[in-house]
């Protein structure tokens, strides 16, 4: 109950940050041009039809069968809450910093797609490599390549979650 207070709070607000930038907009026409403006609107779209449909709900129904039933029904506009996330893009324009960011990442997409590429063909060939080793190996944690994929891009990426690891020494087999 209190969590649903919050959305609709925060639903409201959203709501009244569309109408006030609506209202206020030069013309009619170029607000809806504006890519930002649909997303937010899109973004929003959900959550008043789950209020529409929450408030109408047949007073016999269960609290969570009419919430499945809601689910099912409006699954895609559920999912253009995932614009939610384009509204934080909004603030990179406001951030010097950020700006920087994003020229230096521009500028070596060239290396960075490079150093991408390496590191996919070093975990194929390192996760296939301990695979072999390792799957004949009394409770291997290696039962595929995939799993030895995995293991391999923790191990180059320095994570080490310690998920899976070498149950031998390593003894070369041939």
């Amino acid at each position: 109950k209190q969590w649903y207070q919050r959305r609709v709070a925060v639903g409201t607000f959203f709501f009244f940050d569309i109408i006030i930038r609506f209202v206020t907009w030069p013309g009619f026409i170029s607000f809806f041009k504006n890519i930002f403006n649909i997303l937010d609107i899109l973004s929003i779209l959900p959550f008043y039809i789950s209020v529409i449909a929450h408030t109408f709900h047949s007073e016999g129904e269960e609290e969570d069968d009419h919430e499945e039933s809601t689910r099912k029904k409006y699954v895609i506009l559920k999912m253009c809450r995932i614009f939610r996330i384009v509204r934080v893009f909004k603030f990179v324009k406001h951030s010097k910093d950020l700006i920087v960011i994003i020229k230096v990442l521009i500028s070596s997409k060239k290396e960075l797609g490079l150093l991408v590429i390496l590191l996919g063909i070093s975990t194929i060939t390192f996760g296939s490599v301990m695979y072999y080793i390792e799957h004949e190996s009394n409770g291997t944690m290696f039962p595929s390549i995939m799993a030895g994929c995995w293991w391999s891009l923790v191990t180059i990426t320095t994570l080490g979650y310690g998920d899976i690891y070498p149950k031998t020494a390593g003894e070369v087999k041939g």
